[in-house]
């Protein structure tokens, strides 16, 4: 169990020194500013304690995957030179964790950590845990940002994880913000197209691998096996008294109860991860808490969005594995490199080929654009040539402003698929749609023998000039 163990995490992060603790900060916009202010530093993983207004011994988590390093302590990869050895390692265990997960089925235990404390009935109170108000305009107080929501499909019998923003409503509420073809949205709806509440459990701290998995577009019921997967074992799981859910053993703090039918609270707005505030307030179901089951001094995960955002740098890495994965199965060839931009994310991707035929640049384009992740706000799509390192913006805007032609080289198609959270997009009838561009900044196929040669510097001459001047040349 102690790979799932988010205790053991804070110990091997702490002593590579990518944690940081933080002492006495306020959830009301502190703790969310100091994550920003982190992130903007490229820093560690920061562990608020002593937090104002609550007891000893209550903790939140921020920043847990938000650097090359911690990506690494947290899915057990081996430590990379930079950003293109990282996803390609990670392009490698996608694959492989594709084919494993279906043989670490969760492993009923019938006690752990997380029922060393548990309160029930009156006795719950959401408030005696950090709700932090992470943005100044964000509509309320929000525990669920790194959460891990459970549900089940009645029909089938499969458990889901997700990851849904929960505001709190009062002592013993929680909102439900989904999207309608999220998993946990439709086993929800299928409990009240038959008038039933739906049973909830969430996880709202645990080690950062059940965070993010419960992110991911996974076979339906499959989180659990591929958290298994990763770790190198089943997910140890406890049978919840009062939904039947199975939580993990391992967790932090979990909250479980009921989503009835037909009931919904005001929720949001809140800041999302494209750096704006999307979404207006407005109804969302809810959730009425019947018991928690936390550990002695529990440590909440959180994860803020924002422009850069507690989730960019994972987003952005995981993102450009999967997607470049996507490529090869669909056939495309000649891919040297795929990065979705820091901070843009899917908006702003970079594709690296090299050129074999006419119309290739064109050609990949198009399947990112429709891709999972090209379709969801795929606004820019930038294809270059294999020489460019598309992780280096340096490189790329050079590509950009020396390769391509403004009227020849960059292509716009209308009515592409929309999203809700996009700060562009506006509707009416809540139909979205986007444009989107491709910039072919690859030298031209039909005379690329002819390009002008590039400047550049000799490997041996570098060598040499580094290692007379050291001082100067580094």
């Amino acid at each position: 169990m102690s790979a799932h163990d988010l205790r053991g995490w804070l110990d091997q992060v702490e002593k590579t020194g990518n944690l940081k603790t933080v002492k006495g900060a306020s959830p009301d916009l502190e703790i969310g500013c100091l994550t920003d202010l982190n992130l903007e530093n490229n820093g560690p993983a920061l562990l608020f304690d002593d937090i104002a207004g609550h007891a000893s011994g209550m903790r939140v988590l921020t920043c847990s995957t938000s650097s090359r390093r911690l990506i690494e302590l947290t899915f057990g990869l081996p430590a990379s030179s930079g950003e293109r050895e990282l996803v390609q390692v990670l392009r490698q265990r996608l694959l492989q964790w594709d084919r494993s997960y279906g043989g670490f089925d969760p492993r009923t235990v019938v006690d752990g950590p997380v029922l060393e404390n548990i309160l029930s009935g009156d006795n719950v109170d959401i408030y005696r845990f950090p709700c932090p108000k992470w943005h100044d305009l964000d509509g309320g107080l929000f525990i669920g940002t790194g959460d891990a929501v459970i549900t089940r499909d009645p029909d089938t019998g499969d458990v889901n994880l997700g990851t849904y923003r929960m505001q709190v409503h009062d002592a013993r509420t929680l909102g439900l913000q989904m999207i309608p073809t999220q998993h946990g949205k439709l086993n929800i709806e299928k409990y009240h197209r038959a008038g039933k509440e739906a049973p909830v459990a969430v996880s709202l701290g645990h080690h950062p691998l059940v965070f993010r998995i419960a992110c991911r577009e996974v076979p339906i019921g499959s989180e659990y096996g591929y958290i298994g997967a990763i770790g190198g074992g089943p997910v140890a799981v406890v049978k919840e008294e009062v939904t039947g859910l199975p939580i993990p053993a391992m967790s932090e703090i979990v909250m479980a109860g009921w989503c009835p039918p037909g009931q919904t609270m005001d929720e949001g707005p809140f800041g999302e991860f494209t750096g704006y505030y999307a979404r207006k307030k407005g109804p969302a179901p809810i959730v009425r808490i019947e018991r928690v089951y936390h550990r002695r001094d529990p440590v909440e995960l959180g994860s803020p969005p924002g422009r850069i955002g507690d989730s960019g740098y994972y987003m952005t890495v995981t993102g450009s594995a999967m997607l470049h994965n996507e490529l090869l199965a669909g056939g495309m060839r000649g891919i040297s490199g795929i990065w979705l931009h820091e901070t843009a994310k899917q908006m702003f991707i970079i594709a690296a080929i090299e050129q074999s035929y006419a119309g290739q640049v064109m050609e990949v384009a198009m399947f990112i654009s429709h891709t999972r992740i090209g379709a969801n706000m795929g606004r820019y799509i930038v294809v270059v040539d294999a020489d460019i390192d598309p992780t280096d913006s340096r490189q790329v805007i050079w590509a950009i402003g020396t390769r391509s032609d403004p009227a020849a080289n960059i292509s716009v198609f209308t009515r592409a698929r929309g999203n809700p959270l996009d700060p562009v997009s506006r509707s009416t009838n809540q139909i979205y749609y986007n444009s989107r561009a491709i910039i072919d900044a690859c030298k031209p196929f039909d005379w690329i023998k002819d390009f002008p040669k590039e400047i550049s510097l000799d490997e041996e001459l570098v060598r040499r000039v580094r290692s007379k001047w050291p001082d100067a040349a580094n």
